[in-house]
């Protein structure tokens, strides 16, 4: 089971690219070491804009390693190449991670992207709403269990249950409901919904976070690695987050400049608009430049174990430090 959170506004032609990129690289003297980086979603977007640039730039290859993109055929097989070997790493969501894990699937969290949990309930701008608002509202969702969960953890805040709110399931993007009128509210995340609402619709919607109704703050996206090959290759690991801490806070600091990498590697794929908004969108979302920046914080994961054993989103829980370490990054 996937956790589908968005839908990257990008042209029809973007899914003909071919699934593997290999990241064009400085020449080093040194052979490089390739890993193959399976990401959350099968076309491209503009969380992936780190290791465009990073790689770009020379980072990854100053660690000795070269990194091939791989774009899953679907949203579902993002763990499937991690847990079968196919890729040695991934960018993922935190979920994913954990339904891998619950198929008892060789994977592991070794870093985060991003500090919170920006999910929440999105209005059309000039009319926000509060937890007491939603009863009888008409909410487009994504239709998976943790955006169910969150939602359901939501409305009981308010004293609700989801029956007490009608709600319309999108296949891939809940925008295009809200823009339409055919729903009062759409649930989805600042970087991406709240992306698309201002550059499709020419609005900022109004937000109201999860985070402040009982939903935990645990970061959505996450660095993880299939663990078998990271048992066999702990420094490759150590290389690998050192270039892509590097590659964050180089884009970071160099938004301009890492929008342009994207645009020269995506051109077919690239909606220019959508992607230089989301990665302003994104920026704020890392917080600090500091050692914490892709840290795993274990009250994170104690706080959503315990909610999805709450909300019976999975089965088995298992410790947080299964789903999870902090051990190849730098401190």
């Amino acid at each position: 089971m996937s956790m589908t959170l968005t839908r990257r506004s990008f042209a029809a032609a973007a899914m003909a690219l071919a699934a593997m990129i290999a990241m064009p690289q400085k020449t080093f003297a040194q052979d490089l070491t390739k890993l193959t980086f399976i990401q959350e979603w099968p076309v491209p977007d503009g969380f992936w804009i780190p290791w465009i640039l990073g790689s770009k730039k020379g980072f990854y290859a100053e660690e000795g390693l070269e990194i091939e993109i791989v774009t899953p055929p679907t949203v579902a097989d993002t763990m499937k190449f991690l847990g079968t070997g196919q890729a040695q790493v991934a960018f993922t969501t935190v979920m994913d991670v954990i339904f891998a894990k619950e198929q008892q699937a060789p994977v592991v969290a070794i870093g985060r992207y991003g500090r919170s949990n920006n999910w929440g309930i999105l209005s059309p701008e000039g009319k926000p709403l509060t937890i007491a608002d939603l009863k009888g509202k008409t909410i487009g969702i994504y239709n998976d269990a943790w955006t169910l969960a969150q939602l359901s953890i939501m409305l009981a805040d308010g004293g609700m249950t989801i029956d007490d709110v009608k709600t319309v399931a999108a296949s891939d993007d809940t925008v295009p409901l809200l823009l339409q009128n055919r729903v009062d509210a759409i649930t989805g995340i600042t970087n991406a919904e709240g992306t698309g609402m201002l550059t499709t619709g020419g609005q900022k919607a109004e937000f109201l976070p999860a985070t402040a109704h009982g939903v935990p703050n645990t970061p959505i996206f996450m660095l993880a690695a299939n663990e078998p090959w990271l048992k066999e290759n702990p420094e490759k690991a150590k290389a690998f987050l050192r270039a892509t801490r590097k590659s964050i806070e180089y884009a970071v600091a160099n938004p301009e400049e890492a929008i342009a990498a994207f645009a020269e590697l995506y051109a077919k794929a690239y909606d220019g608009k959508f992607i230089d908004q989301q990665w302003k969108d994104t920026i704020p979302l890392f917080g600090a430049m500091d050692a914490s920046l892709m840290v795993n914080d274990e009250a994170d994961w104690t706080a959503l174990l315990a909610a999805l054993k709450k909300f019976d989103v999975v089965k088995k829980i298992e410790a947080p430090s299964a789903y999870y370490t902090n051990d190849y990054i730098a401190q």
